[in-house]
């Protein structure tokens, strides 16, 4: 079977000889050759024409994202698994939109990282578990962030009066409640609420205690829609 070919990029150069002993000792790997700053990638990778290159993000020169995005954008480049000390959601998306297939943390265990490479070898892309979970909470909250803007947009569709009544029934009043509240008849707060359900296109009011529940997600809180 043909060795795996890695490139180390790594501005350490303990944690290159690291590497290169811990790759050393698994079967179908071969270290094919170590440098310590992105700007010397593309000559390393015509010389030692690799299948993978393991990258570091902090070099003193050009960075590892850099690089990547440099190399990535060559005719039938090489695979590329950012190794890093750094998992923040920027790095993350960074690196994976410069064209990373795998996103390691440097303390993965080497067995993970020989794993890795082979996978990423063989065209599967590869995360961390601790990076897989930091993106899968960034994804969630993006979302959530998205609903909250969606619902606070309906919102504003609505009058003062008419956000004040919808607030209301988001706590669960009564219309009797509501007309206490505000000042207004049991009929008045009836053709209030069928204006918002109208306005707002929803069919009950468990549904406008929904959309006023996304609107005051997160931060913000009732400000926000009050």
């Amino acid at each position: 079977m043909t060795p795996v070919r890695v490139l180390l990029v790594d501005d350490d150069a303990l944690v290159r000889a690291g590497l290169t002993m811990m790759l050393g000792e698994f079967d179908g790997i071969e270290v094919a050759g170590a440098v310590g700053d992105g700007a010397e990638v593309p000559a390393a990778v015509r010389t030692h024409r690799p299948d993978v290159v393991l990258m570091d993000i902090r070099m003193p020169g050009v960075d590892g994202l850099t690089a990547t995005e440099t190399l990535r954008a060559r005719r039938e480049p090489p695979e590329v698994i950012v190794l890093t000390t750094f998992d923040t959601e920027d790095h993350v998306l960074r690196a994976i939109r410069a064209g990373a297939s795998g996103f390691l943390l440097k303390h993965t265990p080497p067995a993970e990282i020989a794993r890795a490479v082979r996978r990423v070898a063989a065209g599967e892309p590869m995360l961390s578990p601790e990076v897989l979970r930091r993106m899968m909470t960034y994804v969630a909250q993006v979302e959530a962030d998205a609903g909250r803007e969606r619902a606070r947009a309906a919102l504003d569709r609505l009058s003062p009066g008419e956000r004040e009544v919808a607030l209301l029934v988001a706590q669960g009043r009564t219309n009797q409640e509501i007309g206490t509240a505000r000042r207004m008849s049991t009929a008045t707060v009836k053709a209030y609420v069928s204006r918002i359900l109208t306005k707002l296109d929803l069919t009950n009011r468990v549904q406008v205690a929904l959309l006023v529940h996304d609107a005051r997600a997160g931060r913000g809180g009732a400000d926000a829609v009050g």
